[in-house]
């Protein structure tokens, strides 16, 4: 079982592909051959997240994992997204590890990955599958699962001269209160290259509709290769914290700000 490139193409052009010419390229430039060679071994689940750290020879500096108790407790746990690839399976590896079933919503690319895909609630809001979102979002939090969630929907930008995420997106705050689960700040320090946020600031100069610069990710994935990076766990924080003294947004904001203070 591999990645099936040319069925995603044709998905997402509406049957009609593209060039081969272009097709070789891209395929060589998403690194797709380094890509089938470790889906090809056929992890899935959590044994997937992990066998892609080891696979790309990727080292975790692991803090804070005692802060969050193992009591069945059902966590929704909400982290920053510098990366857009490997900060999501590094997470999602240590929760299923240490934590038990987890699920995440994620952008619907990656059920092309078929080890990833039991783990993923694909998350698409164009297309006839963002009808479908709200009720995916409940069910998703109504299992007895542990919810991962990057709230800013995007991975993060270059921002006043620091790499930090867009604007939180509450949905994780009202869900959580709705299905009483402590939410647990998790913050993963890592960069991708200067050229990707480049790509992404001439995206938003241009106001284009297409998120060009998520093109980049896998290459940014295969540049990852023996760097190390730090995922901090906070404390979960009691759903009964957020109370009306605030909207669900400010509160969304404000738990944006505790995952950068871990």
């Amino acid at each position: 079982m591999t990645l099936d490139f040319e069925g995603i193409v044709k998905e997402k052009t509406g049957g009609k592909g593209l060039p081969p010419f272009v097709m070789r390229f891209l395929k060589h430039f998403l690194h797709l051959d380094f890509i089938n060679t470790y889906v090809e071994k056929g992890d899935v689940g959590v044994d997937f997240c992990v066998g892609t750290l080891e696979y790309l020879k990727v080292k975790l500096v692991v803090e804070g994992l005692e802060n969050v108790p193992k009591d069945h407790s059902r966590y929704t746990f909400v982290s920053n997204h510098p990366l857009g690839g490997v900060d999501g399976v590094a997470i999602a590896g240590q929760i299923g590890t240490h934590f038990g079933e987890m699920t995440m919503l994620v952008n619907d690319f990656l059920l092309a990955l078929p080890g990833l895909r039991p783990l993923c609630i694909p998350i698409n809001k164009t297309g006839g599958q963002s009808r479908m979102l709200p009720k995916l979002i409940s069910e998703a939090f109504d299992s007895q699962k542990h919810v991962l969630i990057f709230p800013a929907g995007l991975c993060s930008r270059l921002i006043d001269g620091k790499v930090q995420d867009l604007p939180w997106t509450k949905t994780f705050i009202n869900q959580s209160i709705r299905t009483q689960r402590d939410i647990v700040p998790v913050h993963f320090i890592g960069e991708n290259s200067k050229r990707f946020y480049r790509i992404a600031r001439l995206c938003k100069f241009l106001h284009l509709k297409f998120n060009l610069a998520m093109a980049f990710l896998p290459d940014e994935l295969y540049k990852s290769q023996g760097k190390t990076f730090t995922i901090k766990f906070g404390k979960p924080i009691p759903y009964t914290h957020f109370d009306s003294s605030r909207t669900t947004a400010e509160w969304a904001a404000w738990m944006r700000e505790e995952v950068y203070k871990i």
